[in-house]
């Protein structure tokens, strides 16, 4: 019997996998193709997710900093400029690492912990059953698991299977193209990247360029080849037939410029990345959770890739599901706790939605739209605005269900340093386990949780980066408590963690 069963080895099906093991549950995962495709696809993790992939000592390998990360000083909103520098507090991460290694990375954690993944296995049917659920393979095999995770992505066979509705909406009124590029080097900026083109002007690097006919990106990655990419809303839909070109794109950065760019091959080995997009997808799907079968990353939700919201959203899903659905296998979840994926989770997807729908609407084509731009521009001169922005963005206004009378319950939890006996320890260094954990700067709430020692990781010391004497934080690094009274902290205990061992 398969305790997890996780269809999907991207980054999403292979974080879930990670906190699953994490947590004493050792999943299998499924995935249809034999080998990783090497597809180029996202180029970055943007926002709150950063926090978390150093909490689980998974930024050093990735970034090959051996620093905690830093707020990104700036970024782009519907094409904007963000200056993140006038904020007090920026909320704002980014680590730019192609989807490939992220995921290279996340299959070397999981074998670490024991996952056991297995590709080349293709679902195609399942049935549940009140205690299981079946799942049929392409070649006939036959699997059983007490859960199963759809975590294949927008087009998800899991989700069709369990019969889970995927509403929404699908525009056809515009094409992006992109691909991986080499240009002269006399269009190039030496010291900013930035594309010099003759007959427009300046492209800066890492932005969104709208102009009246289309908008346009250029990322210059150190390293790797280079990424441009555009998006235009012909009169005329755009065929599939024939495959994308880099005369096609050339084609098309010409027309959103007004100028030439000439475009090359990409220097090194392939497969480079060569796409055409026909218009895009905003749904949810209907329910998260279908009795035994439950739905992760794209497979939940799809939106459009502006402001790269997409991984931010997904391995944020897969850390809030581990530790309840290893709770629920493990016997110990209160009741309802499982239910609390989809309560939490579905109004971040819903607030996602809504950036990029705002976002491609701010980038589109017409006079009023360039008029909307400017009382925007005007607007985002302004701390409150560009923060509020800023953690929209980011994830950083997250906050799920919880007491009102406790401001930081429900929220991430802050970067907490806490001076102990063996001197001063990171909160990132304290949930690599994935435990729920909690601080204690008095002494007296480390007696009341005791009884909890089996789940609960118990640190005293000072606490520096809060204003709170006390945390009890989740294993996805929310804070489920901050110091009340010990009647609060049992009820808090209890309400996330179950009755004492």
């Amino acid at each position: 019997m398969i305790d997890v069963l996780i269809v999907g080895a991207g980054p999403n099906g292979l974080m879930l996998a990670c906190e699953l093991a994490l947590a004493g549950v050792h999943p299998v995962v499924l995935e249809r193709h034999a080998t990783p495709t090497g597809e180029p696809r996202a180029n970055g993790v943007v926002g709150q997710v950063v926090r978390l992939l150093d909490r689980r000592d998974l930024y050093t390998r990735l970034s090959a900093e051996s620093t905690p990360p830093s707020p990104q000083p700036a970024f782009t909103f519907g094409a904007f400029p963000l200056d993140l520098t006038m904020l007090a507090e920026n909320p704002h991460y980014v680590l730019g690492v192609p989807q490939a290694q992220l995921e290279a990375t996340l299959a070397a954690r999981a074998a670490e912990l024991g996952v056991d993944l297995r590709r080349g296995h293709e679902v195609v049917d399942l049935r549940q059953r009140p205690d299981v659920v079946e799942v049929c393979l392409a070649d006939g095999t036959q699997l059983t698991a007490r859960f199963l995770v759809g975590a294949d992505g927008g087009r998800s066979a899991v989700r069709r299977l369990a019969g889970i509705d995927f509403p929404g909406v699908t525009y056809d009124r515009s094409v992006s193209r992109t691909a991986t590029v080499t240009v002269p080097a006399s269009f190039l900026d030496p010291d900013t990247g930035a594309l010099r083109v003759p007959g427009h002007g300046v492209v800066p690097p890492f932005l969104h360029t709208r102009t009246e006919r289309g908008l346009i990106a250029w990322a210059p990655f150190p390293g790797r080849p280079a990424i441009l990419s555009t998006t235009e809303w012909p009169d005329v839909p755009t065929s599939d037939e024939n495959p994308m070109s880099l005369a096609e794109l050339r084609a098309s950065v010409a027309r959103v410029l007004g100028a030439d760019v000439p475009l090359g091959e990409p220097d090194g080995p392939g497969p480079g990345l060569l796409r055409r997009l026909n218009g895009q997808n905003t749904r949810i799907a209907a329910r998260y959770r279908a009795g035994r079968v439950l739905l992760v990353g794209d497979a939940a939700h799809v939106h459009p890739a502006i402001g790269g919201p997409g991984l931010n959203l997904g391995l944020q899903d897969a850390a809030n599901l581990g530790w309840k659905l290893a709770a629920t296998v493990r016997g110990w979840a209160p009741q309802g706790l499982l239910d609390t994926y989809e309560t939490e989770r579905r109004p971040v997807a819903e607030r996602v939605v809504m950036s990029t729908q705002a976002q491609s609407a701010l980038i589109g084509p017409g006079d009023e739209i360039t008029g909307l731009r400017e009382l925007f521009a005007e607007l985002l001169r302004t701390p409150e605005v560009t923060g509020h922005i800023a953690a929209l963005m980011s994830g950083a206004d997250i906050h799920y269900p919880a007491d009102p009378a406790d401001p930081l319950a429900g929220r991430s939890a802050p970067d907490v340093v806490v001076d102990g006996d063996h001197g001063p320890v990171r909160l990132a260094e304290l949930t690599r386990t994935a435990r729920p954990l909690l601080l204690d700067s008095t002494g007296v709430y480390a007696e009341v949780a005791a009884p909890w020692r089996d789940r609960v990781d118990i640190v005293t010391g000072a606490l520096r980066g809060t204003t709170a004497t006390a945390l009890l934080v989740r294993p996805d690094c929310f804070v489920a408590w901050s110091a009340g009274d010990a009647d609060t902290l049992r009820a808090s205990l209890t309400h996330h963690f179950g009755l004492p061992g």
